[in-house]
């Protein structure tokens, strides 16, 4: 299985950042690490392994990014509008730098991308689909949180509400936006496992429901769990069934 890795310097974010691309040809998958992990936990933790059938058949590519969430919302030394501003600025790295690596790494300018990732990464997953529906056409987020409010002590602004989904899709009625929504494939990824906790999950639901953006809840019930080899299965199944 081919891997190679990437590396440059964000602006954006203020420092370097790695890409580990795996695979050779297929269908680009974006990837968010959880909280405490960077671009070589998914290969870390197994997934690539457990994904690799799919990309030594040429399926799938994975793309795996480095997240900053040392510098924003779990930065409890910094002010909390230093915490938003650094999501806000990792989003535009994500939408400026990385997609237009995949773009060319695909050589298919305009590709639709998918993102994954779990717990932590599962908001960064959605929140990317959210926010760029005309690239991210399908997600798959698996044990997320989708409101970060107790990340910022009781502050609020502009970067934080344009990067929480449960608020600022709750008051999304932009057409543009609902119009790309109907063409993207979203799954919210639950179940009554180990650890899991569901409640987030069907909020936010509840949340793409009154907006009648269609998506799909899917509860894993035992199998769904907050801890690797769930997300593992569950990825397998996904990844299987719709690439």
């Amino acid at each position: 299985m081919r891997r190679d890795y990437h590396r440059w310097y964000s602006d954006r974010v203020g420092r370097d950042m790695g890409v580990v691309v795996y695979g050779h040809f297929g269908l680009p998958l974006l990837a968010f690490p959880t909280s405490g992990g960077d671009e070589w936990e998914h290969e870390g933790q197994g997934m690539i392994r457990t994904l690799s059938p799919y990309l030594e058949q040429g399926r799938i590519r994975i793309f795996c990014v480095n997240s900053v969430t040392g510098e924003s919302f779990y930065k409890k030394g910094a002010h909390p509008f230093h915490r938003s501003w650094m999501q806000a600025q990792y989003d535009a790295y994500l939408r400026h730098e990385v997609i237009p690596f995949i773009d060319d790494q695909c050589r298919t300018p305009g590709i639709a991308v998918t993102s994954f990732g779990a717990s932590l990464g599962a908001y960064h997953a959605a929140n990317t689909l959210f926010k760029h529906p005309d690239r991210v056409k399908r997600c798959y987020a698996l044990s997320g949180v989708y409101d970060l409010r107790p990340f910022m002590d009781g502050a609020y602004d502009d970067n934080f509400y344009f990067n929480n989904p449960m608020d600022y899709m709750a008051r999304q009625h932009d057409p543009w936006y609902l119009d790309q929504y109907r063409s993207c494939d979203i799954h919210l990824v639950t179940g009554c496992g180990p650890w899991e906790k569901s409640g987030q999950t069907y909020q936010m639901s509840e949340v793409l429901a009154s907006r009648g953006i269609h998506h799909h809840v899917d509860d894993w019930g035992p199998e769904g769990g907050h801890d690797w080899p769930y997300w593992h299965h569950q990825m397998w199944e996904y990844v299987g069934r719709q690439f």
